[in-house]
């Protein structure tokens, strides 16, 4: 029988006192002789963005699909519960899961002493300087394979448990103390909910397809021809020319809502490739600049190179129809919303050059807001999710810059990166 609860948690920020999440949380059950019985981890959606990415290696994108803490929390409870809690840091794993389960109802007493801290306890079998986890796995000879992934920091402080426990004829005994505290939390009844964890092996599987195959195949019907609502769905996402994660889960949706096949869905972005070439083709010349954003907007789509060649020959053939593509431009007064940093820019010249050209600057999303800009547009802002319930588009900085031109004073907008 298990008697520890190995875990590990990836956050978007340091302290769940200023509204810092989970984002990540791994489990591993360990038996009294240090042999791992049970592995378990999910991804986590914060409801907030995610904070750096450079240290945990996820995106916005990677999480927004997963599971919310209190879906997760009474299969977490279950893991944790009659057994002692062990972490390597356990002083800053343990409050955010206290602050996690408090937001989702449920008061658990679990702190910096309710349970094992492997960082804590390398001083004393341990011949090492730092307690990191890679140095403190290094010295017995255990290498982490990827640092500041739940499941993989987790696995290594269950090495590290297991050759403490080595050291000891009674380690149970030796830290008696701690081991009866962290026995006696309580546990409050949750209630059982189904919900399907996902890993980081799962996503790494889901970025690399391309939305259209998540759409039924079959022969092309003439659903195609009444797929407005569709066309307009992918007008408003193509405007910064990327389809994010979250987009391509809106267009998947309303293709299945309009009936539309992956044999149809294709057929409709050659009409709007086509449409796009038709504005290209009005002044008779097709630049480098129009050419490659036509090869960029088919990759988009899941369309090959040739596919541009053969909608400038429909276009020129006048079988284009312009309407299907929008004409998106910022107008004066219109009202714009800004989440996330940009890189390069502060917040307050954003501002600035958005009113120098007539822009109206808010704080918050409404149905009278005309753009949201995002540092990424994947992002779990409240702002972008309201943005995304309205349907409003959200464009990237660059995007939103380009746009900019069209209003003109171009020597107001810093440039990005600078």
């Amino acid at each position: 029988m298990s008697r520890y609860a190995v875990i590990d948690v990836e956050t978007t920020g340091f302290s769940p006192a200023h509204n810092h999440r989970i984002l990540e949380v791994a489990v591993i059950l360990v038996d009294s002789d240090g042999d791992i019985v049970y592995e378990w981890d999910t991804l986590i959606n914060p409801l907030r963005d995610i904070g750096a990415t450079d240290i945990h290696g996820l995106t916005a994108a990677d999480v927004y699909s997963a599971p919310t803490f209190d879906q997760i929390a009474p299969k977490l409870a279950a893991l944790l519960k009659g057994r002692v809690p062990v972490a390597h840091n356990l002083s800053f794993d343990a409050p955010f899961l206290a602050a996690e389960f408090a937001r989702s109802g449920y008061v658990v007493e679990l702190d910096g002493d309710s349970g094992l801290c492997t960082m804590k306890l390398a001083s004393h079998y341990l011949p090492v300087s730092s307690r990191a986890l890679e140095t403190c796995c290094d010295c017995i000879g255990y290498s982490i394979e990827s640092a500041h992934a739940a499941l993989e920091d987790a696995r290594g402080a269950a090495q590290l448990l297991a050759y403490y426990i080595e050291q000891e004829d009674d380690f149970p005994g030796h830290w008696a103390d701690e081991i009866s505290a962290a026995q006696r939390i309580a546990w409050p009844a949750m209630p059982r909910i189904m919900v399907k964890p996902m890993s980081r092996k799962s996503i790494a599987a889901r970025r690399e397809q391309h939305f259209l195959w998540r759409l039924p195949s079959r022969a092309p019907s003439k659903a195609h021809a009444k797929a407005d609502s569709y066309l307009a769905v992918l007008d408003r996402v193509l405007l910064d020319r990327r389809i994010s994660h979250h987009e391509a889960d809106e267009l998947v949706a309303v293709a299945k809502m309009n009936g539309l096949s992956r044999e149809d869905a294709v057929i409709t972005h050659r009409l709007y490739l086509t449409a796009l070439a038709g504005l290209a083709l009005e002044d008779g010349i097709v630049t480098c600049d129009e050419r490659s954003d036509l090869k960029s907007v088919a990759a988009l789509l899941g369309l090959s190179a040739d596919s541009v060649d053969s909608a400038l020959e429909s276009a020129a053939q006048e079988q284009a129809q312009i309407g299907l593509v929008g004409r998106f431009e910022l107008k004066v007064g219109d009202a714009v919303v800004f989440t996330g940093e940009a890189p390069g820019i502060s917040r307050a010249d954003l501002e600035y050059q958005a009113r120098a050209v007539g822009l109206r600057v808010t704080g918050g999303v409404s149905r009278k807001t005309t753009l949201v800009v995002a540092a990424d547009p994947d992002s779990l802002s409240g702002k972008a999710r309201r943005a995304r319930s309205l349907g409003i588009p959200i464009v990237d900085y660059p995007a939103y810059l380009k746009l900019l031109d069209s209003l003109g004073c171009p020597e107001v907008r810093p440039a990005l990166g600078s």
